[in-house]
């Protein structure tokens, strides 16, 4: 007798039940996609471009820029308070978008949905309106050690005003976030906590869900900066029970100027206005003013119409193809870059946590950031090179500065081969730069300030505009550069003091100068840098104003 669900062969012999196939990965593909983005077809320094900075911004489809343009040249009024049919069809637009963002991240309501001009606004309403009303002398604000300066600086100025304390949790050396010295953090002091979901210095994805558990069993508010996140991940804030959730639109595909700050519909009643002025108001007298209701409350004055219809017509964008495809796509993607990453000498990958996704900062030992972000200019390559506004991240890992190549679903393979091949032309040429280098500077404090390289800054102004028309080209000009940087006047390693440090840099930069008593008083200097190209900058400097006089 056969049992239901077995297999038998032609005897009635039962034989093993046959796996299914295991489910192919959703196809996606990324040249298609691509096509869709027209600035991504055009050329860099005469050379196909490569966009590597998606964690800065995104490229734009034709379609969120047509549906800016047709908002410009058919609905452009202003919105929610005209009687006319123009300003009913532009608020109706911008209404719109409201919804489908709302829909996007799952929110219980439009209200509360608010809009502002990006991920930094959100945050900096958060801290002034909900720190404002709720902070007190000694109470802790728990940040992570991986976050934006905009989820530090608000908390840092909300502390000195309401005598709050900042808690940074620290990270470990894959640039993972410390769970167990969080858990240990949060106390009964706690009244806030403020966490990235995915980091734009070092890639890493933070556990929010477990982040936000652990601080409402402790009935502690969580903020989530969704910027990187949102383009790379499903977002489902009901599902997450964050209480606020910060994203810009330029990130996701977007127009700049705008995005939008999640709460709670029960926190954001309970909020004061972040400001004042036109629709966010109900009634005016000079005696009292009350306010409207949400989302209005929070949104004083006109706002980015535009953007916001093109906002929305980024999410619809989005949602016309399978995110989950191009999920796994970017995931593979990531893999094969840092899989060939490692294949070049010196490389140090920054940031190495087992959940990661879209970021890939990079650090060579003996190429400044800077220098090769420039370097990868003239091949076309778009990177960013800095501390990409992270500034406790660099210090945690003893580092002025990251390269960051940051991917999207229209990045290829061939993109980041290019990458690859031009960062092994790097290494080469640094290796014959520093064969040609002279020998080191001698220890002593003798300074060799250079002398004027003409009569007057002007005139020496004028000698140098004229070698960069001479030179022509951007490559040329960007070799001279590097030529000055080469030749510049040896500043003693005693000088290099914290006194002589040019702080805020993002590269490692000494000055040292003295007004040379005389008649008429002159200027001199010598300075460092360990960037390649900043000392040729110096260099420029050095020639237009070391041995001038001081009036000029």
């Amino acid at each position: 007798m056969k049992r239901p669900g077995n297999v038998v062969d032609d005897v009635g012999v039962p034989v093993a039940t046959p796996r299914p196939p295991k489910a192919a990965a959703p196809h996606f593909d990324p040249h298609k996609f691509r096509a869709d983005f027209p600035l991504l077809s055009t050329t860099a320094n005469g050379k196909p471009l490569i966009y590597l900075d998606n964690a800065a911004t995104t490229q734009k489809p034709l379609a969120v820029i047509e549906a800016t343009d047709h908002y410009y040249r058919e609905q452009n009024a202003n919105i929610h308070r005209g009687v006319y049919t123009l300003s009913q069809i532009a608020t109706e637009a911008y209404e719109q978008a409201r919804i489908k963002i709302q829909k996007f991240i799952n929110a219980a309501d439009r209200k509360e949905i608010i809009f502002t001009r990006g991920t930094t606004e959100s945050i900096n309403l958060v801290a002034s309106s909900f720190g404002r009303s709720n902070f007190n002398p000694g109470d802790e604000i728990i940040i992570s050690g991986m976050e934006h300066h905009s989820n530090i600086v608000p908390w840092q100025i909300i502390c000195e005003q309401t005598g709050a304390v900042l808690k940074p949790i620290p990270l470990n050396d894959h640039g993972e976030l410390r769970l167990d010295e969080f858990e240990r953090t949060l106390g009964p002091r706690t009244k806030f906590v403020s966490i990235v979901h995915l980091s734009k210095s070092l890639g890493t994805i933070n556990p929010v869900e477990r982040i936000i558990e652990l601080a409402h069993k402790q009935g502690v508010p969580v903020l989530i900066d969704g910027a990187q996140w949102v383009a790379h991940g499903h977002t489902d804030v009901q599902a997450l029970d964050a209480d606020f959730y910060a994203f810009s639109s330029h990130k996701i595909f977007g127009p700049t100027g705008i995005g939008v700050l999640y709460g709670k519909q029960k926190i954001l009643d309970a909020m004061p206005p972040y400001q004042g002025g036109g629709d966010m108001i109900a009634s005016v007298t000079f005696e009292k003013t009350t306010y409207a209701d949400l989302p209005s409350k929070f949104e004083a004055g006109t706002p980015n119409i535009a953007g916001g219809v093109g906002f929305g017509a980024a999410i619809d964008y989005l949602n016309a193809h399978d995110f989950d495809a191009m999920i796994a796509y970017e995931h593979e993607l990531l893999t094969y870059a840092t899989e060939q990453l490692t294949t070049i000498p010196g490389l140090r990958v920054i940031g190495t946590a087992a959940n990661k996704g879209s970021v890939l900062s990079f650090f060579m030992d003996s190429v400044h950031p800077h220098d090769v972000g420039t370097f990868l200019d003239a091949e076309g390559i778009a990177i960013r090179t800095g501390h990409h506004c992270c500034q406790p991240v660099m210090d945690r890992f003893h580092i002025p500065a990251t390269a960051r190549a940051s991917i999207a679903a229209y990045n290829t393979r061939e993109d980041i081969d290019a990458l690859v091949a031009a960062l092994h032309k790097i290494v080469s040429k640094e290796s014959a730069r520093s064969a040609r280098q002279p020998a080191p500077a001698s220890p002593s404090l003798t300074i060799n300030y250079p002398k004027p390289a003409a009569k007057t800054p002007n005139a020496a102004a004028e000698e140098l505009a004229e070698t960069f028309e001479f030179l022509g080209d951007r490559d040329a000009r960007n070799e001279y550069i590097l030529e000055l940087g080469e030749k510049l006047s040896a500043m003693p390693d005693a000088l290099k003091t914290d006194q002589s440090r040019v702080h805020g840099c993002m590269s490692t930069v000494h000055l040292f100068g003295r007004a040379k008593p005389g008649a008429p008083a002159t200027l001199e200097f010598v300075a460092d840098s360990d960037a390649h190209i900043v000392r040729g900058l110096i260099g420029v400097l050095q020639h237009l104003f070391s041995g001038q006089p001081a009036k000029d």
